[in-house]
C-alpha cells in the first residue's frame, strides 16, 4: 500500500484540517478492531490453555511459554514497527498484521506440537506489534495532530480505550462458549474469521493518515534526530522507568490477583468476580484521567494513582482476608489498572515532535511489554520461594517507582 495513496484524506479548506466525520470514523474502526484484536489475540488464549495441555500432551506451563514469547516478540518488534509507523502511517501496516494475525490463529487451530505452537506464537507477537495499541494509538495521534486537535485525541483515545477495555468481558466468555461447542481447534478456526472479517476491511479502508498541505512532512533524518535527541535526555529515560514498572506491577496483578484472593481465604468464585473488576475499574481510571488532565497536570495525575495503587498492594496482605478490605484494595489498585495508555501519548505528544512519536512509544515499549511478559514470571518464583507478602511488596515498589518517576518528569 503506498504512502501517497494512504495520505489522500480529505481535506477541508481550511488547510490540514481533516474532514468532520472522518476522524469518528477511524476511531470507531479502530475501536471494534482493537477489541477483538486484544480478544482473541491476547485473552483467549487462558481459556484454550487446558484443552490444549491435554491434547498436545504437555504442561500447563509448557503452554503458556508461549503467550510470553508472544509477548517478547511484540517487544522486540515494537521500535521497528514505531519507525515504519512514524515514515508510512498505519493503513498498510495494521491491514498486513491484521492479515497475518488471521492466518496465525488459523494455523494455531492445526497445531500438534509445542515447536508448531511456539512458531504459531512468534508469529502472533509480530502481528500483536503490528495492529493492537500502539498501532492505533499512532494513527490516531497522526489523524489529530496539533495543538487546536488536542481535545479531540483525548476524548479519541478514550473513547478506543474505553471500548477495548471489555474485549476480556466478551471474549472470554465468548471463547468459553465456542470451545464447549466446537473444541478449542474449531472455536479457533471461528475466531480467527470473526477477527479477519472485522480487522482486514477496517484497516484496509478506513484507516487513514492526514495530510498538511502547508507542512513539509518530516524526513527520515529529521525524525532520526527527534529520536536521537530525547533518548540522550533524561525526561524519556523517567518515562521508560515510569512505565516499565507500572508495566510490570499491573501484569503481576493480572496474573495473580486471583490464586492470592484465594491464599487469603476468599472463595474462587469471590477471588474471580474480584478480579474481574479490573477490566471495569480501568474504564473508570481512564475517564478521571481524562478529565482531570484538563485541570491538572498528566504527569502528576498519574503519579498520584500509581502511588495509590502502591498503597492498595501493601494493604493487600493486612486487610485483604475480609471481603470489604478485599474489595477495597481492589478497587484502588484497579483504578489505576488502564491509565498508562492514555498518559503515555499525553506526556510524550506535550514534550515530544508528533512526527516521531511513534518512534518513541515504540522504544517504550520494547522495555514496558518486556516487563510486562517477564514480571509475572518472577512474581510466582518469588511466590513460591518466600511467599505472597513479599511478591505484594515488590509491586508496590515498582508502583512507588512509577509515581516517582513521572514527579521527577513533571519537575524537570
Amino acid at each position: 500500500m503506498s504512502s501517497t495513496a494512504e495520505t489522500a484524506a480529505p481535506q477541508s479548506r481550511g488547510g490540514g484540517q481533516p474532514r468532520s466525520g472522518h476522524g469518528r470514523r477511524i476511531v470507531a474502526a479502530l475501536a471494534v478492531t482493537q477489541t477483538i484484536g486484544y480478544g482473541v489475540l491476547y485473552y483467549a488464549f487462558s481459556v484454550f490453555l487446558t484443552p490444549m495441555a491435554h491434547d498436545l500432551h504437555a504442561t500447563n506451563a509448557q503452554i503458556a511459554a508461549a503467550l510470553t514469547l508472544s509477548i517478547l516478540i511484540t517487544a522486540l518488534c515494537a521500535p521497528l514497527v514505531g519507525r515504519r509507523l512514524d515514515a508510512r502511517g498505519g493503513r498498510g501496516l495494521m491491514t498486513a498484521g491484521s492479515i497475518l494475525g488471521t492466518v496465525a490463529v488459523l494455523a494455531w487451530s492445526r497445531v500438534d506440537s509445542l515447536a508448531q505452537l511456539y512458531a504459531v506464537f512468534a508469529a502472533i507477537g509480530v502481528a500483536c506489534a503490528m495492529v493492537l495499541y500502539e498501532s492505533a494509538f499512532a494513527v490516531i495521534v497522526s489523524w489529530f495532530d496539533g495543538p487546536t486537535h488536542a481535545r479531540g485525541r483525548a476524548n479519541a483515545l478514550l473513547a478506543l480505550t474505553v471500548v477495548a477495555g471489555f474485549a476480556s468481558t466478551i471474549f472470554l466468555p465468548l471463547t468459553g462458549l465456542l470451545v464447549e461447542w466446537h473444541g478449542w481447534r474449531q472455536a479457533l478456526v471461528i475466531l480467527a474469521l470473526i477477527y479477519g472479517v472485522a480487522a482486514i476491511p477496517l484497516h484496509a479502508l478506513v484507516v487513514r493518515r492526514r495530510t498538511h498541505p502547508k507542512q513539509k512532512p518530516a524526513t527520515a533524518e529529521e525524525r532520526a534526530d527527534i529520536v536521537k535527541a530525547a533518548t540522550r535526555r533524561r525526561p524519556f529515560w523517567l518515562l521508560v522507568i515510569a512505565f516499565t514498572a507500572n508495566g510490570g506491577a499491573a501484569a503481576v496483578m493480572a496474573v495473580l490477583l486471583i490464586t492470592y484472593l484465594i491464599h487469603l481465604g476468599h472463595s474462587p468464585v469471590l477471588a474471580a468476580t474480584l478480579a474481574g473488576l479490573l477490566g471495569v475499574l480501568s474504564v473508570t481510571g481512564r475517564l478521571l484521567t481524562t478529565g482531570l488532565q484538563r485541570r491538572l497536570p498528566a504527569a502528576l495525575i498519574a503519579a498520584a494513582i500509581f502511588a495509590l495503587q502502591g498503597v492498595a498492594v501493601l494493604l493487600l496482605p493486612l486487610v485483604g482476608h475480609t471481603v470489604p478490605g478485599a474489595i477495597g484494595c481492589v478497587l484502588g489498585f484497579g483504578l489505576g489498572f488502564g491509565i498508562a495508555s492514555i498518559t503515555l501519548p499525553h506526556l510524550l505528544l506535550q514534550r515530544y515532535d508528533a512526527a516521531a512519536y511513534a518512534s518513541l512509544s515504540g522504544r517504550i515499549a520494547a522495555f514496558s511489554v518486556t516487563d510486562k511478559a517477564l514480571a509475572p514470571l518472577g512474581a510466582v518464583a518469588l511466590a513460591q520461594a518466600v511467599g505472597y507478602g513479599w511478591v505484594m511488596g515488590a509491586v508496590a515498589v515498582a508502583c512507588a517507582i512509577a509515581a516517582s518517576a513521572l514527579v521527577a518528569y513533571h519537575r524537570i
